[in-house]
């Protein structure tokens, strides 16, 4: 009897961590205020940048990225030639910048890239969704 009650036990708890742990996935995967769920893809760019307007990381948050120019999040420790280059960023720019981020500014602190383009098309889309007033809700 009292094994049994320890096994009943034991089950609820597993069962209560793994509904937390769908909980969590869930709300990891779906942007609060009804906004894009972030493509397979974009998981190489979440290790290092946020979607949360002011939130920078090991790089600058991509809140509003699309249309914003480079090396303009404020706070954000940039390199010389992105803040230099004056890039704004749009599909063809954010294209070949994760295509290959030196190739397009030498000098640049970014080292991953996106090879594949249907890949890249999928991250860039995704980025448009990430305007600043969206982002800032998150």
């Amino acid at each position: 009897m009292r094994l049994d009650k320890m096994n009943r036990v034991a089950l609820a708890a597993i069962a209560g961590i793994g509904g937390m742990s769908l909980a969590w996935l869930a709300s990891a995967a779906t942007p609060p205020g009804g906004g894009a769920t972030p493509p397979a893809d974009f998981s190489r760019c979440a290790g290092c940048h946020s979607t949360q307007s002011g939130a920078n990381k090991i790089g600058p948050s991509l809140a509003g990225v699309f249309g914003r120019t480079s090396g303009a999040v404020p706070g954000y420790n940039y390199s010389a030639a992105l803040k230099d280059a004056k890039i704004v960023w749009d599909e063809q720019t954010l294209n070949k910048f994760l295509q290959s981020p030196s190739g397009l500014v030498h000098g640049t602190k970014m080292f991953a890239t996106l090879p594949d383009a249907a890949a890249r098309q999928r991250v860039i889309a995704y980025l448009k969704t990430l305007q600043p007033q969206n982002a800032a809700a998150k």
